[in-house]
């Protein structure tokens, strides 16, 4: 299914802030949702209700550095009650979590993209009907793989330049 990246692209040496998706192995360990915005009754049971005041910390000298917190919280935060609907349905990932070393990276997501093409900050963005589709099927355990290299091809090999 089409999807966006982060505008730094795909990284190897993910850091805070670069804008990059990271390349690995994922494993989605919740789904959050907005209840005013979907209806429960198409997620999967284990979907987790976004509260108001539910934050993410992204602030690298946070103790609760990559991890869902609560208002008020006096670290750097991204709330996850939006105005947009961006976070409406949230696939949460493993991503240097849940200890997670500082700077390597927060919040990386699988959530709606805000129009095909566009990035994100480092999450993957995705249609809002495919974003439910797969939040409908997952299983806990489910990963998902970002690869260096897009459908596992290779980069291609350079010509020698030649003298004459």
């Amino acid at each position: 299914m089409p999807c966006t990246i982060g505008r730094g692209g795909i990284v190897t040496d993910k850091r805070e802030g670069d804008g990059g998706t990271p390349v690995g192995r994922h494993e989605i360990v919740a789904i959050l949702y907005r209840p005013d915005r979907i209806d429960r009754r198409r997620l999967p049971r284990w979907a987790v209700p976004i509260r108001p005041g539910d934050l993410w910390s992204d602030d690298v000298a946070d103790p609760e550095y990559n991890q869902l917190v609560a208002a008020p919280h006096d670290w750097s935060h991204e709330s996850l009650r939006r105005p947009d609907p961006l976070y409406d349905l949230v696939l949460v990932t493993d991503w240097n979590w849940p200890d997670a070393l500082p700077g390597r990276g927060s919040a990386i997501f699988l959530h709606s993209w805000r129009r095909p093409g566009a990035p994100t900050a480092g999450c993957i963005g995705l249609s809002r009907p495919n974003l439910l589709w797969l939040a409908k099927r997952l299983t806990p355990g489910a990963a998902l793989r970002v690869k260096d290299q897009p459908w596992g091809l290779r980069a291609p090999k350079r010509a020698e330049p030649t003298r004459t």
